[in-house]
């Protein structure tokens, strides 16, 4: 399962808010609803959050293995 948990840390550690997501950056309400449940996003969605926040993708998501 892929989860956004170090996302939130990120965008503390660089002072981005998500009103600035939505306001500066054209991101969708929906979009910072599926991060903040978990759900799939675009691989387009990553570039622009790694463009934002000059990070690499380990800084905003992570695979934890399911359990079975």
């Amino acid at each position: 399962m892929i989860v956004y948990d170090p996302l939130w840390e990120t965008m503390r550690r660089r002072g981005i808010t998500t009103y600035a997501l939505i306001k500066d950056h054209s991101f969708s309400r929906g979009t910072l609803d599926s991060l903040k449940h978990n759900r799939n996003i675009s691989t387009a969605t990553l570039n622009d959050l790694c463009r934002i926040l000059s990070c690499r993708v380990e800084d905003i998501l992570e695979y934890v293995p399911d359990e079975t």
